[in-house]
């Protein structure tokens, strides 16, 4: 069954870092732009960046997250990686990826798969 996994959440201090990562099962990433989102509890799920599939560019698509999350590949292990440094009492949700086939980053897309969330928790 073709499915995506999202793991590497806790519970980290304000300032501190998590790397949360991306797996592909019964297909290849190699293919397929990702995108991360979030959900805090109360509040509407978030956009926060798009991975093209062909480039590897990052596209943000919100300002809260620039110069604090970075996005990679790791084609070896078939997974996406999401580097998330500074993290603030604000960030704070669960997190989720999603995959499209060959889609555009720069436009409108829907995602073919969607993990189930990993959760993320900035406490002191």
């Amino acid at each position: 069954q073709l499915h995506v996994v999202e793991s590497g959440g806790g519970t980290v201090q304000p300032g501190g870092s998590l790397r949360l990562s991306c797996g592909a099962f019964g297909f290849l990433f190699d293919d397929y732009s990702i995108g991360w989102f979030r959900q805090a509890p109360g509040k509407e799920r978030e956009a926060l960046l798009c991975l093209t599939f062909n480039d590897s560019r990052t596209y943000y698509e919100t300002d809260s997250v620039k110069g604090r999350f970075t996005v990679s590949r790791d084609h070896g292990k078939n997974m996406v990686n999401l580097q998330m440094n500074n993290l603030k009492s604000e960030d704070t949700a669960v997190y989720f990826c999603a995959a499209v086939w060959r889609g555009s980053c720069s436009g409108r897309r829907e995602y073919d798969y969607w993990g189930q969330g990993t959760q993320v928790t900035v406490s002191s």
